[in-house]
């Protein structure tokens, strides 16, 4: 939507990758239908279902599990790469994205996160995504950026890397105004109980994405935090 006002344009999204030769979502050609944030509906002769990545198990509308799909646009396979296609296609036909994605019940479909970054609070999984655009609209943050740190009795909690807004002071009153402004906005196992920490830039790639790998290769560095109250 904000690219759409500051240009003056019709933004539409889709989805594919290079595995599904390469799209099975797209936004629909009337203004009026189009959902912000959504990648649309599924193209047709294409099947989806979101499913729980731990169990397996399928999902209702408006819950959020790793996005599979299957139809003729599939692939067929990594080429030489026996094993590598058995992980990536199930034995029903079914790609597994790796993206965490949810439906709602006019069959508009959401990407949320990927799977590997999930984090897993006590066997609950925190989408890193959703606790950055809560982040982004506190008054003092002009970047945010969290990954999972290892915490003794929950495996992970989550932690925030900041970038502030300029004029704003890196202090602790402010983290913990950040930590308490999530605190009223999100559920207990997502709250930011591995902290804050400031940065003068979060590392990204040349498209924008976030470079969590970087960021968690720093925390590899540290010791385990102590043991929090959940």
């Amino acid at each position: 939507m904000e690219a759409a006002n500051r240009l003056k344009i019709l933004v539409k999204q889709g989805y594919g990758m290079t595995e599904l030769s390469p799209v099975s979502h797209a936004a629909l050609s009337d203004p009026k239908k189009l959902v912000p944030g959504s990648i649309g509906i599924l193209v047709p002769n294409q099947e989806a279902k979101i499913v729980d990545p731990e169990t397996g198990k399928e999902l209702g509308y408006d819950e959020e599990g790793e996005l599979w799909l299957r139809g003729p646009n599939v692939m067929k396979g990594y080429l030489n790469r026996p094993e590598a296609t058995a992980e990536t296609i199930d034995k029903d036909g079914f790609l597994h994205t790796g993206d965490i994605a949810k439906v709602n019940r006019d069959n508009y479909f959401f990407i949320t996160d990927r799977l590997k970054e999930l984090i897993k609070v006590k066997g609950l999984q925190v989408a890193p995504a959703e606790l950055e655009a809560v982040l982004l609209t506190h008054p003092a943050v002009a970047d945010a950026a969290v990954i999972g740190v290892p915490e003794e009795r929950a495996g992970e909690v989550p932690k925030a890397f900041v970038v502030l807004k300029p004029g704003q002071k890196e202090s602790k009153e402010t983290s913990d105004s950040i930590i308490a402004f999530l605190g009223g906005k999100l559920a207990p196992h997502k709250q930011l109980r591995g902290g804050v920490e400031f940065m003068e830039a979060i590392p990204k790639a040349a498209s924008g994405k976030i470079l969590r790998r970087i960021l968690r290769d720093q925390e590899k560095q540290k010791q385990m935090i102590p043991a929090s109250k959940l």
